[in-house]
């Protein structure tokens, strides 16, 4: 007899549906029918393959932060471009995934973050999303700490507090993008959180 079924979906376009019925309904929401339905497989196939509904969650929340959020990150490092330019280029594509990502829209890590005071998220579940959830800001503290154009401008003295600023106006547009607010509404909220840090006037735009 052989050593078992061979699995007759990918693995990896379940997964993909699966963080997209997350990202729509939360952890809480999202109910076992709801992923195997999307996912297009039954309840022993998610199982057999994922686990249990936590740790399928876990892996939709890790593919998110590494396809959603991880890898805009490049966009900061490029110091050819100036600061303020880089920033904006950086705001605005995570803005373009709140706003332009079908089915969902808004921030899938905001989305169930905001389930993790109920307490029916598992707590692994619950640190990894906190930790998603602190990711954006670290990566703004550290470019507004470490750029050599952030320290002439003196951004750097305040750097927790106008990262923090940055991630909450991020937070604000993923609610207002769910509600279904557009791009090119919120690119003023981006514009305006920026000037509110400092870069304005003082800073140069790339031509």
């Amino acid at each position: 007899m052989s050593g078992g079924r061979k699995k007759d979906f990918d693995s990896e376009v379940a997964l993909q549906s699966a963080m997209h019925v997350f990202w729509e309904k939360g952890y809480i929401g999202a109910s076992l029918s709801n992923l195997t339905e999307r996912m297009g497989i039954n309840k022993p196939s998610l199982y057999n393959t994922f686990g249990n509904k936590e740790a399928l969650f876990i892996q939709a929340t890790k593919l998110y932060c590494d396809n959603k959020i991880n890898s805009l990150s490049a966009l900061l490092a490029d110091k050819t471009i100036p600061l303020k330019q880089r920033l904006k280029n950086y705001m605005m594509s995570v803005l373009s995934v709140q706003c332009e990502s079908e089915p969902a829209k808004g921030c899938y890590v905001v989305q169930c973050q905001s389930e993790v005071a109920s307490g029916e998220i598992p707590n692994e579940a619950s640190q990894l999303l906190m930790h998603a959830g602190e990711a954006v800001k670290d990566l703004l503290i550290s470019t507004l700490s470490d750029d050599q154009e952030s320290k002439a401008l003196g951004l750097d003295k305040e750097a927790k507090q106008k990262a923090l600023c940055l991630s909450a106006t991020l937070r604000g547009t993923a609610t207002l993008a769910r509600s279904g607010y557009s791009k090119d509404e919120l690119e003023y909220v981006i514009d305006h959180s920026l000037k509110g840090i400092g870069l304005d006037e003082n800073a140069k735009d790339s031509v």
